[in-house]
């Protein structure tokens, strides 16, 4: 499956990870990582992640507290937010 992101959830990864890389040098890098990974369990399993919304589900990052949103569509995943699980909990449903 092709992985395409809404323009604000890539502002979103792209902020965290320079945030990550200002606090201590190399974090970016390995919250980068842990993304990718994330998309690739994401890409490789669809459904195995709990549906948050009637369209959306979430995929927890390891090591990180974010969770990858996205929606399931005909042959693409749409990568609604890269959000952070502590903060304004649901502010990225206006998208879905």
């Amino acid at each position: 499956m092709d992985i395409r992101f809404y323009e604000a959830a890539e502002a979103e990864l792209d902020e965290a990870i320079a945030y990550y890389e200002h606090q201590l040098p190399g974090l970016g890098v390995r919250y980068r990582l842990a993304i990718q990974a994330a998309l690739q369990r994401i890409a490789q399993f669809p459904e195995a992640y709990p549906p948050l919304s009637r369209r959306t589900r979430r995929c927890l990052v390891n090591g990180f507290p974010y969770g990858v949103i996205y929606r399931i569509e005909e042959r693409t995943i749409s990568i609604v937010a890269i959000a952070h699980l502590h903060r304004r909990p649901n502010y990225w449903t206006s998208r879905s």
